[in-house]
């Protein structure tokens, strides 16, 4: 039976050729992609790839644009009226003060 440290070097030596063979696929495999793309004429929206960074002037990604303002607090605060009551409007409103008081025209 072979000792730790021969086992180590064994994997070590497993490790470096494995790398070397996934190394010499991806080459394979991407000289194989790129011929067959060039032989078809094929572009990356064929291939169901989408394209970033304007260079279509298409973008995949949503934007986001910010709510409109719904409340506005005495001091200048303000609320969309998404998600959980602001601390400024809820301590308001434990002083007796209606919420559609603060309300944006």
């Amino acid at each position: 039976m072979a000792s730790y440290k021969e086992l180590l070097a064994q994997r070590a030596v497993l490790e470096k050729e494995i790398e070397e063979a996934r190394q010499a696929e991806l080459a394979d495999a991407i000289r194989q992609a790129k011929q067959l793309i060039a032989e078809h004429g094929l572009t990356a929206a064929d291939l169901g790839f989408k394209l970033t960074g304007g260079l279509t002037g298409a973008t995949s990604a949503k934007i986001r644009t910010p709510v409109a303002v719904k409340y506005r607090g005495p001091h200048g605060e303000t609320w969309s009226g998404r998600g959980k009551a602001p601390n400024w409007l809820t301590s308001l409103e434990a002083q007796g003060r209606q919420r559609v008081d603060f309300l944006v025209s």
